[in-house]
């Protein structure tokens, strides 16, 4: 079995996603019209056209715009099963996706159709494809604390349907230090904490989020190589980074995949593990990310089947579940041996 093979066959979990970022340009156009919005685009090819981005603020200003035309549960739906069936294609087995309440809530939808919404394409596609999932409700670190406990509060009616926050948008100049309050309350309530640090803001916001949010997980992390005690803290703890290697391609946190620091990381014993983050806009789903990641790094068999070991080791998955991707695992480790 050749590499391209190898990360086809893969079973995928995928820990690093907002939903909203599998916006393709396609459904937005057809979202605008169902819904009437007008876009600053004429057709499919001026919004591809636009996906050309200098830096992670950027890409925020037409990631927030496209989610404009997400208005109605059904909306939600369609956005969410759209992104499950193409993720069947890499075989995507187990998904935990991001979305953003106050991308949504401050144009006045309502937070119980993003919830129907994505809901309902969550159950479908654990019937009819056989992915298993979770929901992580975060905050936008652009705007203030109090937002977010306020976000936090509106949504504990649907406690039951997520499963953790995180903490996401612009990371320069705003520590994970500013939402210690909202993270605590968060936990209190039994919910699992991830958060975003070290793709653009510095290595010291990885360790605030380990020691002030008491996070799980780091979503990117790559700065961390900038810091050798934090790698190694990365790995006694065993702490997993979701890195989205074609994302810090596209927003020049890295200038060329080849000098990515995802094998120096795993080559250390970090829990490193690939996802797509936001894939409709940075050109890569997670099979993509995979073979392109392989192709660029020139990583071996071993080191893919540890990255997709690390991605089910570092789920918030039942014991169960997480053994029968394993058991998938070994199958194609077998088949590839």
């Amino acid at each position: 079995m050749n590499l391209d093979a190898l990360c086809n066959a893969l079973p995928k979990v995928e820990l690093h996603l907002h939903i909203e970022g599998s916006l393709e340009p396609e459904l937005m156009m057809q979202l605008a019209e169902r819904n009437r919005v007008s876009l600053p685009y004429s057709d499919v090819e001026a919004i591809r056209a636009a996906y050309q981005f200098t830096d992670l603020q950027s890409f925020l200003d037409i990631y927030y715009a496209g989610a404009a035309v997400l208005q109605t549960a059904e909306d939600f739906h369609d956005l969410t099963w759209a992104y499950l069936v193409r993720g069947a294609v890499d075989n995507l087995r187990h998904t935990e996706i991001f979305f953003d309440p106050q991308t949504h809530t401050e144009r006045g939808v309502p937070l119980d159709a993003v919830f129907e919404g994505i809901g309902a394409a969550l159950d479908r596609a654990r019937v009819e494809l056989d992915i298993s999932s979770e929901l992580i409700l975060c905050f936008l670190r652009h705007l203030s604390p109090g937002s977010a406990m306020a976000t936090l509060r509106s949504a504990l009616p649907f406690r039951d349907q997520f499963i953790a926050v995180g903490l996401d948008s612009s990371e320069q100049g705003r520590p994970p230090s500013l939402f210690t309050e909202v993270f605590d309350e968060a936990r209190a309530e039994g919910l699992r904490t991830v958060a975003h640090a070290g793709e653009e803001g510095p290595p010291a916001y990885i360790i605030e989020a380990l020691d002030l949010l008491g996070v799980s997980r780091i979503d990117h992390g790559v700065r961390a190589i900038e810091d050798d005690a934090l790698v190694d803290r990365l790995v006694a703890e065993q702490i997993p980074l979701t890195v989205c290697p074609l994302s810090n391609l596209a927003l020049r946190v890295v200038e060329d995949l080849a000098n990515h620091p995802l094998a120096r990381l795993l080559d250390r014993g970090v829990r490193v593990s690939i996802h797509s983050d936001d894939p409709a806009y940075f050109g890569g789903y997670i099979g993509e990310n995979y073979r392109q990641t392989a192709r660029a790094l020139d990583l071996g068999a071993p080191a893919l089947v540890t990255l997709a070991r690390n991605a089910i080791d570092g789920a918030f998955l039942t014991t169960d579940r997480k053994n029968i991707l394993l058991q998938e695992l070994d199958r194609v480790i077998h088949e590839v041996g």
